[in-house]
């Protein structure tokens, strides 16, 4: 198992702000789904999903903040 994914692992086990962070990416690509399986989207569609991909990104650099500090004081 790759260093960084032991690490991700770890978070979703002990670290509940991580693993809230996790389930909130989830819900967003969740929805981010349903809207490209419509054959058509309105403006306000439009809308929501330039937010959704928006806060999807944001939680996953928090993700990503969280892994790398973990990464970090794992090595040193």
């Amino acid at each position: 198992m790759s260093l960084l994914r032991e690490v991700r692992e770890q978070l979703l086990a002990g670290d509940a702000e991580f693993r809230h962070l996790a389930e909130e990416h989830s819900r967003y690509e969740a929805q981010l789904e349903q809207l490209a399986k419509s054959p058509y989207l309105s403006a306000e569609d439009i809308l929501l999903e330039a937010n959704l991909k928006k806060k999807k990104l944001r939680v996953k650099d928090e993700m990503e903040r969280l892994i790398a500090r973990r990464t970090k004081s794992a090595t040193h």
